[in-house]
């Protein structure tokens, strides 16, 4: 029988090797897993309160395609909080996890052959989920020097050389952890206006970023593509990291008005509606409860950073990229004279340490990164390096 060509999307390799990270654990091995992008410490008491509450009542039929209202106003009410921006309810979709609110963006903004830009390294899923809808991926090589972000010269080159019809943009970006400044996003989202590309903004680790004396910032401290929504801008946004809702699988998207009609009438027949538990939940997570304890986990996140940097020179990972926001370091390990892939493999099985391999990033350059997730208890990340430190020493030189 036919197997679709668009299903031929390259796996994402963290999730095997979590896979092979539990197994180990399974059968007894101490394994310290730092290679998902995974908050340890789940949902907050004030999400999981309100989602008993809700088991008891029975209330959980289908909701609204877009999510219900209570939820959409909680999540419009929340820009104007953090970043001063006048969000009308009716443009917010709640979705399945970010991951269904990429799968309704794309499938509502670019057509099959549209040609859509994003930087390498960056998040493998958006690049497969193009693919498999049978857009042209267009990887723009963004180094050190442009901080691993677009700019508005490579989008300049990839227009001039075949047409841009989208930009996905991340910040904090996933591996990197940097991010772009304000007037840079700005920058960005009026190039797209004025090109008629439209810009979709990644913005699921907000809240997550770092003052410029490595400890937490406050509030959102990174800018959002809703100020751009004239622009056609789309913002992407998830419960997953800051309030540490990853199995809960909500997310929402805030949209231009071209696109509010699409999206809710693609909502409602690819998942009729997204889960009515997590719904209903996640409106406490912006209750005072719910906010104050994800401050209290970005202050973890933050501790782990600052110990991870304090102890670069002795993992010697150089060069590294700066981790601005998110709770990522992302580092070279070509010193090792092993290649990310069997560096990943033999830390797992002599080390008991979980790692990514950049290989999952950057298709080209990735061979010599890793992806270190420091979402993880403070001690664990501690513990991790001792053993990553020690067991790189037995490395032959």
């Amino acid at each position: 029988m036919k197997v679709s060509r668009r299903s031929g999307v390259a796996p994402f390799a963290v999730m095997q090797i979590l896979a092979a990270a539990n197994a180990r654990r399974d059968a007894g091995e101490d394994v310290l897993n730092l290679c998902a992008g995974e908050p340890a410490t789940g949902a907050s008491d004030a999400v999981r309160d309100r989602a008993v509450q809700v088991l008891r009542s029975g209330s959980l039929g289908y909701t609204e395609a877009m999510g219900v209202p209570a939820l959409r106003r909680e999540i419009a009410a929340h820009y104007g909080r953090w970043y001063d921006a006048d969000v009308d309810p009716a443009r917010v979709a709640v979705t399945t996890g970010s991951s269904g609110g990429f799968v309704l963006a794309f499938l509502a903004a670019f057509d099959v052959g549209d040609r859509v830009a994003l930087a390498r390294p960056g998040y493998p899923a958006y690049a497969n989920i193009l693919a498999a809808l049978g857009c042209e991926v267009v990887e723009l090589d963004c180094g050190p020097d442009e901080r691993y972000q677009p700019t508005v010269e490579r989008l300049m080159e990839a227009y001039y050389d075949g047409g841009l019809d989208g930009l996905v943009l991340a910040s904090p970006a996933n591996p990197t952890g940097t991010m772009v400044a304000p007037a840079e996003l700005a920058a960005l989202a009026a190039w797209c206006a004025d090109h008629d590309v439209r810009l979709v903004s990644d913005e699921i680790y907000h809240g997550i970023t770092y003052g410029s004396g490595g400890g937490a910032a406050d509030g959102a401290g990174a800018a959002t593509a809703a100020h751009h929504l004239d622009g056609g801008a789309v913002v992407v946004s998830s419960f997953s990291k800051y309030w540490a809702m990853t199995g809960w699988r909500l997310g929402w998207l805030v949209l231009p008005d071209d696109l509010v009609g699409p999206v809710d009438a693609l909502a409602g027949n690819v998942a009729l509606c997204p889960p009515a538990l997590a719904q209903h939940a996640g409106v406490a997570a912006f209750s005072d409860a719910g906010m104050a304890a994800a401050r209290e986990n970005v202050a973890g996140y933050a501790v782990s950073r600052d110990l991870l940097l304090a102890r670069a020179d002795e993992l010697g990972w150089w060069p590294l990229a700066p981790a601005d926001g998110a709770f990522y370091l992302y580092g070279n390990v070509a010193r090792s004279g092993l290649g990310s892939v069997a560096y990943c493999e033999r830390l797992l099985a002599e080390a008991g340490v979980a790692l990514t391999p950049g290989t999952d990033f950057d298709r080209v350059r990735g061979g010599d990164w890793v992806r270190l997730s420091f979402a993880a208890a403070p001690d664990v990340v501690a513990r991790a390096v001792d053993r990553i430190v020690a067991w790189q020493a037995t490395l032959p030189a």
